[in-house]
């Protein structure tokens, strides 16, 4: 691979992350329309980058793109939204079978920082570090699995899933799941994998069950206030 082919790769993946990272979090929202020109200005990027990024998102469904329309946040229908969280029942399951009482202890310190991050933000009450630490707890198992392939999987559907109770879900500060995310690992640390995985499969119905197909999308962040990190 060519320098040059190397640091476009890096340029548009680092557009891609901004744009997931900013879909993630809510501060861009379901319908948001997405503007070539602003986000090259506010990312300070190539343009042709910015179409790649947005291109490359379109394929992963988190970004719509319809011809004389340009891009918008994709905004999943009811089918998509139980779709996702069956993919996410099959996916998150084999993530758990792949993790033993050594993966687990190789990461004993980062679980211990992600607990404590869960519940500072559990505390703080803000919707968007909430919603960023219970999320990064997945993505975490994920990453102990020590299986990339999962593991993008699982990326994917955890910025999609954002989008869906984004629109969907029914109270607007997110319940508190860090009793059932230690649940899990207190049985993982005792090799009890198919317990981890029942209560994994449980703790995804319950965040489903949240969920009321026939809500509106709320309110978005400007595009430019989105990505800049802007408050509110």
């Amino acid at each position: 691979m060519s320098s040059l082919a190397s640091g476009r790769q890096q340029e548009v993946q680092r557009i891609v992350d901004a744009l997931s990272i900013a879909i993630a979090q809510h501060r861009l929202r379901p319908g948001t329309r997405l503007i070539e020109a602003q986000i090259v200005e506010v990312l300070s990027a190539n343009r042709n980058h910015v179409q790649a990024a947005l291109q490359r998102l379109a394929l992963q469904h988190i970004v719509t793109i319809s011809p004389n329309r340009g891009a918008k946040v994709s905004q999943p229908c009811a089918r998509e939204a139980r779709e996702v969280f069956i993919a996410r029942r099959a996916v998150e399951d084999a993530v758990l079978a792949g993790i033993n009482a050594e993966k687990l202890a190789r990461f004993s310190e980062e679980i211990e920082a992600h607990q404590q991050a869960e519940q500072q933000a559990l505390a703080s009450g803000d919707r968007r570090n909430i919603i960023r630490e219970l999320s990064a707890f997945h993505l975490l198992l994920a990453k102990i699995s020590d299986n990339q392939v999962l593991s993008e999987i699982l990326a994917n559907l955890m910025v999609r899933s954002s989008l869906i109770v984004a629109l969907y879900q029914r109270n607007d500060t997110p319940a508190s799941q860090c009793d059932e995310h230690c649940a899990v690992l207190d049985a993982l640390r005792v090799g009890q994998n198919d317990v981890a995985r029942s209560i994994m499969r449980d703790h995804l119905h319950h965040l489903e069950q949240q969920l009321d197909l026939m809500d509106s999308p709320a309110e978005s962040l400007t595009l430019r206030d989105a990505l800049t990190g802007s408050q509110p």
